[in-house]
């Protein structure tokens, strides 16, 4: 069950980097949503590779193709099947370490747990995978405009580069405005500046995506184990490449005191709400009503284009040689996949909750 996610908007995907195809089957989404391929196309856009010279070149187009479960435009209630179809795969690129170990990737780990493991751009463990999340991402976020929820996320940090203005003071359409999806143009054009640098050095780095979720009903999140910014947690971490994950106020809150910290109530024409919002929307587990944020952090893409010391399957001594097409930073194609997975767990929290629309 390690490809499933999800206890009522369930989903399963499936596919290798170099296999045929990477696909995705929704079970429990409702029925009427609208269905939409070219709006799903537009978040699949987003995270294909060869967008822009600080991402990999690999070739696909990675057009879907939805398979089942919908009719006339809209989901039908039964399982939505979705396909995108491999097309630029150069598993010869991967030959030199198919008895090898690369530093920090999945190749020893899959060894030891299967006893085989594909070597072509790692199989299962590729972030190719995440193409799937995405596509069903989309569905979720068909499924939220119906609440008015909004989920936007974007870039705020590369290497030592931060983005320090708080996202109350950006205008975050403006993400995708530029190649590393950074609202802040001038921070934007330092951050593109750095992973080309990093690039030419035949080097990797790494950075942090922060994400915003407005207009969330107050009520989602089901104590004590699946609590809502555990249920964010688990699945920001689930993604390839991410070392960690804060809400809220996150680790700086442990500088401030707690008179400092607590966001006090006030009643605003019958609804109540927080002056301040250090708890990230969301107290006990539940959402509040607040706009829920966080912070995903994204470790430097494991293959670089340089000779490291590593073992073979035998336990020699070896040399690994980074080939074929990387990302040197891989956080400018994760932020339709943030934003994916955030949709896919209120998707399923609102379902949990016995809203449908």
């Amino acid at each position: 069950m390690s490809s499933v996610y999800g206890k009522l908007f369930k989903i399963s995907t499936f596919g290798e980097s170099h296999g045929r195809g990477v696909g995705v089957i929704i079970d429990g989404c409702p029925a009427g949503i609208e269905i939409d391929e070219d709006y799903i196309q537009i978040d699949l856009d987003r995270r294909k590779p060869g967008q822009s010279k600080i991402t990999t070149q690999r070739g696909e187009a990675d057009r879907i193709e939805v398979l089942s479960g919908v009719f006339e435009g809209r989901s039908t209630g039964t399982p939505i099947a979705m396909m995108v179809w491999n097309e630029d795969q150069r598993s010869k690129d991967y030959s030199h370490i198919a008895d090898k170990y690369r530093p920090s990737h999945a190749d020893y780990t899959y060894q030891v747990k299967y006893g085989h493991r594909d070597y072509r751009g790692g199989g299962r463990s590729s972030a190719r995978e995440t193409l799937a999340r995405v596509a069903a991402g989309a569905v979720a976020k068909k499924y939220l405009e119906k609440f008015n929820i909004n989920i936007v996320a974007y870039v705020s940090q590369v290497g030592n580069l931060k983005l320090e203005k708080n996202y109350q003071e950006l205008d975050l359409s403006n993400a995708e405005n530029n190649i590393i999806r950074c609202p802040d143009n001038e921070m934007a054009d330092k951050m593109i500046t750095l992973i080309d640098e990093v690039r030419k050095n035949r080097d990797t780095i790494g950075g942090v995506i922060s994400c915003v979720i407005k207009n969330t009903p107050a009520g989602l999140g089901e104590p004590v184990f699946d609590k809502l910014h555990a249920e964010l947690g688990k699945a920001m971490l689930s993604i390839n490449a991410v070392k960690g994950f804060e809400y809220g106020s996150g680790f700086e809150g442990i500088e401030m005191l707690g008179s400092q910290h607590n966001d006090l109530f006030y009643n605003e024409n019958g609804q109540i709400k927080t002056k301040t919002n250090h708890s990230g929307g969301i107290q006990g587990g539940i959402s509040n009503g607040e706009d829920i944020y966080f912070r995903v952090a994204f470790k430097p893409v494991a293959t670089i284009m340089q000779d490291q010391e590593s073992v073979d399957v035998e336990g020699n001594e070896a040399v690994v040689t980074g080939k074929g097409r990387h990302d040197p930073c891989v956080v400018p194609r994760a932020v339709p996949i943030v934003e994916a997975m955030a949709a896919l767990v209120i998707a399923d929290m609102l379902l949990r909750n016995g809203n449908k629309f």
